[in-house]
């Protein structure tokens, strides 16, 4: 199962690397079923490969001018703040044992899965959609803060929660309320979701014990992969890609859903 696990790492990069977004998504599972980390632990895991695979892609696109630091800062100034507030305070104030319904009990950990399914079919109905890619209007653009500040609460949520990088919320919002180009914005997204996973890992650091033999070879095989997604953006159309592995990631999350509900 760990070569599994290495080979879905690779991909978690690849998509990355590709569409700024959507293979984070994949982190999660990958841990949980592939390496069998328990689902709490796994969202800091995943903070820490989603982050280092982002900030290696955005460095690149940095390299190339596509980076929008107004846009990442405005993104940033709620989202971190966010991340940070989940991790340190309300994540460990949750109970393991939630509540019970006669014979079911509903765990921290079921929630976690059951939560992390619903956001990967949501998700993956954003990537489906014929234009899953969104271009900006012509013409003059007015500039929402308001907007992306609550936009970066609510990626913030995510990926305190979940360790998700939330790209599939944070592309949409810089091509339509900056009216970015699709390049700028797949850069600017992967350097706000490597600062927002990248912090809040720094904040599990205090109070999680890691297993590093693990983490850094998944992650370098992850942040391998954002430099093959890259290559193969500049050749392959990113949208049947993009839609492709929607329907990957709908199918991956019913499974969830079905196996965290009903197989266990």
């Amino acid at each position: 199962m760990e070569i599994a696990g290495f080979f879905a790492a690779s991909l978690i990069g690849i998509f990355l690397g590709l569409i700024g977004g959507g293979g984070s998504i994949l982190t999660i599972p990958v841990l949980v079923y592939l390496f069998h980390i328990p689902p709490s632990l796994a969202t800091g895991y995943s903070l820490f490969i989603v982050g280092c695979s982002s900030l290696a892609g955005a460095w690149k696109h940095y390299t190339f001018g596509n980076i929008n630091v107004k846009a990442a800062l405005s993104f940033g100034i709620t989202s971190i703040v966010t991340v940070l507030l989940i991790r340190k305070l309300l994540l460990p104030a949750i109970p393991e044992h939630l509540f019970t319904i006669g014979s079911f009990t509903v765990t921290k950990s079921l929630a976690t899965m059951v939560l992390f399914a619903i956001v990967m079919i949501i998700a993956s109905l954003q990537m489906i959609r014929r234009e899953t890619v969104p271009r900006a209007k012509s013409g003059p653009r007015t500039f929402l803060l308001t907007k992306a500040l609550v936009r970066g609460i609510e990626v913030g949520i995510i990926t305190g929660l979940l360790g998700a990088g939330g790209g599939f919320i944070i592309i949409p919002v810089l091509v339509f309320s900056f009216g970015l180009e699709m390049k700028e914005a797949i850069g600017t997204s992967l350097l706000i979701i490597a600062i927002n996973a990248l912090g809040g890992f720094i904040g599990d650091l205090f109070h999680e014990q890691f297993n590093w033999g693990l983490l850094l070879p998944v992650t370098a095989i992850a942040i391998t992969g954002t430099f093959i997604g890259r290559k193969i953006g500049e050749k392959i159309p990113g949208e049947k890609l993009k839609r492709g592995f929607g329907w990957f990631v709908l199918i991956t999350g019913v499974y969830i859903l079905i196996h965290e509900l009903f197989l266990k």
